[in-house]
């Protein structure tokens, strides 16, 4: 019997659970894990796979929200910042800090915009300025300045700029640089604080691919989608962690809400040197003249860019067109006018759909991105309250999980027993600091193991140190290279597949590793990468041709 079958055959008979966690993104697999660390017993489940909605899907930024200081949004500012900083502490083998440049073409636009911005005064933000964005960044500056763990902002001339950035436009005044932060892999963020919530307490467990199919008085059933089969548990409280699909989630149970107001943003990977050579290790944080804020960085030996900020009724439906594509290429002109992407350098387009609440205004742009929580008080009909989670951003999960497990303990009558503040995730978990605790890790890694220092460098940026795990076990022959991705070896992809909860090739690809986001997914790749899954899954070759098919529709361009 496997992982997941065991699992389902717990739930089979023993169906009480005291949590029932809906939505496997960045929130619930955060509250997943926070009350596992209280000893609460969960169930996580999704409909489709985990970190599948905009959790892999964002811009990767861990960040302030320096935009948000228009709204008078202090408060989320000051919490995303906390949070930020301690990413950089407890995630550290994929949240790091990032040098961020902002072109300035005004030392005065906006001194008038921004406060009527601020007041709440209908009118579309934009034109910020010298003295706006100074204001902005000292505020960012003073909230860390008693846990400073990025450099303090500085305005560097015209004549500077123009020589540190080849090609930027002449037009600008001067620019500012300031430091946030980025997460490289948010997808197995996700998939590592599963794996710690399993660790620290095996009460705790979670299934994919799993829709709530109804729900009546004191049970809700749950359908596996590959088999059809189901079965009911019985939750004490039931949390709706689904982002976007809040509302649609809620219909599965039978209720009627309208919290949420979801926006797509959708992102493009590039592969164009000229430009990769122009950023260097800055990311450009300009303003396009339409006033949506954009952003272009280097991702690996790639460049991402985005993003747009569109209405969607139905989340399921979002993607990325043409046109969104077209009008990201078309924001880079303002910032570098002489530079051209072509439609052959875009390698991959991704579109995520933002959980913001249900709101009024017509400038997407103004919404709240703060976060809140929802209570649907048990009925007649049903025994159990369902808990909602509204908004909030990838920067904050940790924040908004603390608050909601905080409610649950006290509907549970519990007493929290740990705070996740300064808790490492995954193999953030003794990741060394600096380049030379790093060196002296792999060395003793590589010489314990036998792999080479290389190997070990490679895994440890792709795991944390999560990677010692796999280079213990590793032999010469399943360490060895595939054929049509050298980077990796079939023993790594194995390892993945059996531990990761992976039921589809797209899973591997997409949410478990880079190599989709990369532009690498191309069918001598897939088809490898299928052969290696199936064996480990039992799949015949007609399911592994099936699921070459899925995953080439999924990441075609």
């Amino acid at each position: 019997m496997n992982q997941r079958q065991d699992v389902w055959s717990q739930i089979k008979g023993n169906p009480e659970v005291s949590v029932l966690i809906l939505g496997g993104g960045i929130n619930g697999t955060g509250l997943f894990r926070e009350l596992a660390l209280q000893g609460v017993d969960c169930l996580l489940v999704d409909k489709s796979d985990f970190v599948a909605g905009a959790s892999s899907k964002s811009s990767r930024m861990i960040h302030g929200g320096l935009r948000y200081l228009e709204n008078g949004e202090f408060k989320l500012v000051t919490e995303s910042l906390r949070e930020r900083n301690l990413l950089l502490e407890n995630a550290p083998h994929y949240v790091a800090p990032l040098k961020t440049t902002i072109p300035l073409f005004s030392w005065l636009a906006g001194l008038v915009k921004s406060p009527l911005v601020f007041m709440r005064i209908p009118v579309r933000p934009g034109g910020r300025g010298a003295l706006i964005v100074k204001f902005g960044l000292w505020f960012y500056d003073f909230v860390t300045r008693k846990n400073r763990r990025t450099p303090a902002h500085f305005l560097t001339s015209k004549a500077r700029s123009l020589r540190d950035i080849p090609g930027l436009n002449p037009d600008i005044v001067a620019t500012v640089t300031y430091w946030d932060a980025w997460v490289t892999q948010a997808e197995r963020l996700c998939i590592e604080m599963i794996r710690d919530a399993r660790r620290s307490n095996p009460n705790c467990r979670a299934l994919n691919y799993m829709s709530v199919t109804g729900a009546r008085h004191d049970t809700v059933t749950l359908t596996e989608q590959a088999t059809g089969d189901s079965a009911s548990v019985r939750p004490r409280i039931v949390v709706n962690a689904t982002g976007a699909w809040v509302d649609l989630a809620n219909a599965a149970l039978g209720l009627t809400t309208r919290f949420m107001g979801p926006t797509k943003g959708s992102h493009l990977v590039v592969d164009c040197p000229e430009l990769y050579d122009a950023l260097g290790d800055r990311m450009i944080y300009y303003e396009h003249e339409d006033g949506r804020v954009c952003i272009v960085f280097r991702f690996m030996d790639k460049v991402i860019m985005g993003s747009t900020d569109i209405r969607v009724a139905d989340p399921d439906a979002a993607s990325c067109d043409e046109n969104e594509m077209e009008y990201m290429v078309t924001t880079l002109k303002g910032v570098f006018p002489d530079l051209r992407i072509s439609r052959e350098q875009i390698v991959f387009a991704y579109c995520g759909v933002r959980p913001l609440p249900e709101a009024g205004d017509d400038v997407t742009s103004k919404i709240s991105r703060d976060h809140r929580i929802e209570a649907v008080e048990p009925d007649d009909g049903r025994a159990f309250p369902v808990l909602c989670l509204i908004g909030g951003k990838l920067t904050t999960f940790r924040a908004l999980s603390e608050q909601a497990a905080d409610q649950i303990l006290r509907r549970l009558g519990l007493a929290r027993t740990c705070s996740t503040e300064h808790i490492p995730i995954g193999g953030g978990r003794g990741f060394p600091a600096g380049e030379a605790q790093k060196t002296h890790w792999v060395d003793r890694v590589a010489a314990e193991s036998g792999l080479s220092r290389e190997r070990v460098a490679d895994l440890l940026s792709r795991f944390g140190t999560f990677a010692e795990e796999y280079a213990r076990n590793a032999t010469r022959q399943s360490d060895t290279p595939l054929a049509s991705m050298p980077e990796y070896t079939v023993g790594e992809i194995e390892h993945v597949v059996a531990n990761e909860y992976v039921e589809h090739l797209t899973d591997l690809v997409c949410r478990r590793s880079l190599i989709a986001l990369l532009g690498q997914a191309g069918p001598e790749v897939l088809k490898e990468l299928a052969e290696i899954a199936g064996r480990t899954l039992n799949w015949d070759q007609a399911r592994e041709a099936e699921e070459v098919v899925l995953t080439a529709q999924e990441v075609q361009v």
